[in-house]
């Protein structure tokens, strides 16, 4: 996942806490600022639980948030639905390149842009939606996507023990680099759902997943190539869906914290 899909799971997780006003992001220092009222605990509880690697400390317990409303409102719809269409078409690109070029690299990747897909989508839904909605399209897009990671390294699995045919090389680099294109192009379209440029820029230097992700494929078409051997591909493939099988854990945790906290 992005870091710009991260923050909207953030926000949807502490969209269940009481008391939560405005959320200040700033990731190029990994920093949250959050302005709420009430304890603290339940703030700590929900993000600990999407396991973002970042560590949590209390700075101020007395500051007040200016009168400003959170970016989570309709103006976003225009750039979430241009992010989804961005990754919804990059993901149906690359699970066909991914068959039709004996790639498990691609089809791994294909999935982690179907994880932002899904994000987005919960994102549009939370717009104008009740909880209880939220938590139901939360779990539903989890589960879809922790199926497809299971399946797909099973699929990795029987390939190392099936002989097939060596992917093409081109192909994987190509279809990577315009993967990686659709990132660059998602950020920059998701500037209008941001209060300003900081974040856009944050997110530039930011080393998010998806770029790792697109790398990865693509030092694994390089090494296809100098080694005349489809085990690149299919090692990359694995590690990338594990990467796909940890974001769904993350949203179905999210899911259930929600459910938790409304109970």
């Amino acid at each position: 996942m992005d870091c710009s899909s991260e923050e909207q799971m953030v926000r949807m997780a502490l969209d269940a806490v009481d008391g939560v006003g405005r959320l200040d992001f700033d990731l190029s220092s990994r920093t949250l600022d959050v302005f709420h009222e009430g304890p603290v605990e339940p703030i700590f509880e929900a993000l600990d639980g999407l396991r973002l690697g970042t560590p949590m400390e209390l700075a101020r317990e007395d500051e007040v948030a200016p009168d400003e409303p959170d970016a989570s409102s309709a103006s976003e719809r225009g750039p979430l639905l241009g992010a989804l269409a961005i990754n919804g078409t990059l993901f149906v690109g690359e699970l066909v390149a991914g068959i039709v070029f004996a790639s498990m690299g691609l089809v791994a990747d294909s999935l982690d842009m179907l994880a932002d897909a899904l994000v987005y989508s919960l994102s549009l839904a939370a717009v104008g939606r009740d909880a209880s909605r939220k938590r139901s399209l939360a779990a539903a897009s989890g589960y879809l996507q922790l199926g497809l990671a299971f399946a797909g390294l099973g699929e990795v699995v029987r390939r190392f023990f099936i002989p097939e045919a060596v992917p093409d090389v081109s192909a994987m680099i190509a279809v990577s680099v315009v993967a990686l294109a659709g990132n660059v192009l998602t950020l920059w379209l998701l500037r209008g759902a941001k209060r300003g440029e900081a974040h856009i820029e944050a997110s530039w230097v930011f080393t998010s997943n998806d770029v790792l992700v697109n790398v990865l494929v693509i030092v694994a078409g390089l090494l296809v190539w100098w080694s005349a051997s489809r085990l690149p591909d299919l090692l990359v493939g694995g590690l990338i869906f594990l990467i796909v099988a940890n974001g769904a854990r993350r949203i179905l945790g999210l899911a259930r914290r929600s459910s938790d906290a409304d109970d």
